[in-house]
């Protein structure tokens, strides 16, 4: 249904479900959620800017991340991203690999039965990011392949098939202050008018940890949708940076309910 979907919010795929993403992964989700991006984006609230000294011995990072609506949504995405020209925490080309798969169901638009959709997305981009000492801007294009099945024909639901699209993506990070942060991450496929954003703001409670508030948006051909909630960013358990959100969902079709999505961050 939308290129987070309807994804945990994810990052732009099909019906409801989609970060982290995205965005991305999304496009990380920096997918994005991210992406989706998930995304899905990549993950969108990770950025190699940091004001203490950095390490840029890895090479590649790899974001999870997953979501849950109440309205009967369920998306995973992955997405692998390298800086092959140098150190990623450095400006300088990036190359993303994304994957993302979900379900979800709503009633019928054109039947009386209640209709279960399933969706598989991946996607190749390459990019540039700018880093600063604060702050880093990316940004993405590629091409996306996405699958969207329905468990019975539903006239009413136009986004149906498997197809390849022309996509984009963007993100943005900034520290304003020592004690602050600021993300936003978007994504576009021409396969079925897919969207993502996500917007976030934080404030620092220890150490590299973040709290504050966010808002997605996400759509496509059939679905559109809005998430407004609070996110915990930046708690590391070893080498790995995870994120937790939850908050109100908002969907044409499926009307509201509630979402929840974790997003993991891992350099090699």
């Amino acid at each position: 249904m939308g290129t987070f979907s309807r994804q945990s919010g994810i990052r732009g795929l099909g019906r409801p479900a989609f970060l982290l993403a995205a965005a991305w992964l999304a496009p990380a989700d920096r997918v994005r959620a991210a992406d989706l991006s998930a995304n899905a984006g990549g993950v969108d609230w990770y950025t190699g800017a940091q004001q203490q000294a950095v390490d840029d011995s890895w090479a590649v990072a790899v974001d999870g991340s997953t979501s849950v609506t109440s309205n009967s949504s369920a998306f995973g995405s992955l997405t692998v991203t390298a800086a092959p020209g140098g150190a990623p925490t450095q400006s300088g080309v990036r190359v993303r690999v994304e994957a993302l798969a979900g379900t979800y169901s709503y009633p019928g638009q054109a039947v009386t039965s209640r209709v279960t959709g399933y969706q598989q997305e991946g996607a190749l981009l390459t990019g540039y990011e700018w880093i600063w000492r604060d702050a880093a801007l990316a940004g993405f294009i590629g091409f996306n392949v996405r699958s969207n099945q329905l468990s019975i024909p539903d006239p009413g639901n136009p986004v149906v098939g498997t197809g390849v699209g022309l996509k984009v993506a963007g993100s943005f990070y900034a520290n304003p202050t020592d004690r602050t942060m600021v993300s936003a991450y978007g994504s576009y496929s021409t396969k079925f008018n897919a969207y993502y954003s996500r917007f976030r703001v934080g404030y620092m409670v220890a150490d590299g940890v973040y709290i504050g508030p966010e808002a997605l948006f996400l759509g496509d051909d059939f679905f559109r949708q809005y998430r407004v909630g609070a996110h915990l960013t930046g708690v590391s358990f070893g080498p790995v940076q995870m994120s937790l959100a939850a908050g109100y969902v908002r969907d044409r079709v499926q009307g509201s309910g509630y979402y929840s999505s974790v997003e993991a961050r891992a350099k090699f």
